[in-house]
């Protein structure tokens, strides 16, 4: 497998009983790359995600991350290399900010406190806030301010590979469009490989380097921002540009 390639999926199926989700799914993607996904509900989209990080397995086909076949990796140490989002990030309440960004470097780094002092106040640093909200607790932030704080979580580890399931769809429009700026000049910053999932086509063109278009349970178009918008492959991607 060449070297740039972050994850592969190859000839991949996803079954539940008689519903099939995915139908022979292949992808390869970059290192470094920031890849959308958008479809319909339904489309495939979540169960992509969920088969990078091991919380679902195929019922056919490999999936790859950095060249090794995941079903025979040690699936904590495989996850703890791939940082995950989700809309409305569920932080631990009862936990300062620092605590909870510190959670996973403090396993990580053990007696280093030190060390793990430095990780949390480079990562807020990193996602846009204030040191001093290190202090604070989850309910004293806004809902924009708790999303940054899930994207520093989820970067504590040091991941090379960021997955995002619409971690935008929580929040109003002047935050969102913060965040999506946000997210944008992490990805440029850190170089990390990012897939995002969206409904929202527009987040889609506008974060992707690249976007993948899904419908049920397959591949619609897989090409630059430019290229969808301009060149739609199939109706459905056409009607989804125009809407």
């Amino acid at each position: 497998m060449e070297n740039n390639v972050a994850i592969r999926f190859e000839h991949v199926n996803k079954s539940y009983g008689n519903r099939e989700i995915l139908k022979d799914f292949n992808l390869e993607i970059r290192k470094g790359e920031f890849l959308t996904i958008i479809g319909s509900s339904g489309s495939g989209k979540t169960t992509v995600l969920k088969l990078i990080n091991g919380l679902i397995s195929p019922t056919f086909g490999i999936i790859y991350v950095d060249g090794k076949d995941i079903s025979k990796e040690d699936q904590t140490l495989l996850r703890r290399n791939i940082g995950y989002v989700i809309q409305g990030i569920g932080l631990f309440p009862h936990m300062t900010i620092r605590k909870n960004i510190a959670y996973v470097p403090s396993l990580l780094n053990h007696r280093d406190k030190e060390r793990t002092r430095k990780a949390v106040e480079r990562l807020i640093d990193v996602v846009g806030l204030d040191r001093d909200m290190l202090d604070r607790y989850p309910a004293e932030l806004s809902g924009g301010q708790r999303q940054r704080v899930g994207i520093a979580r989820a970067l504590a580890a040091n991941p090379d590979i960021l997955l995002m399931d619409e971690p935008f769809g929580a929040v109003d429009e002047i935050t969102r469009k913060m965040l999506q700026s946000e997210i944008i000049r992490i990805h440029e910053q850190l170089g990390v490989t990012i897939v995002f999932i969206t409904h929202d086509i527009k987040e889609a063109l506008k974060l992707g380097t690249r976007v993948m278009v899904m419908n049920k349970g397959l591949v619609e178009q897989l090409d630059t921002p430019d290229h969808i918008r301009n060149t739609p492959a199939t109706p459905f991607v056409k009607e989804l540009i125009e809407g």
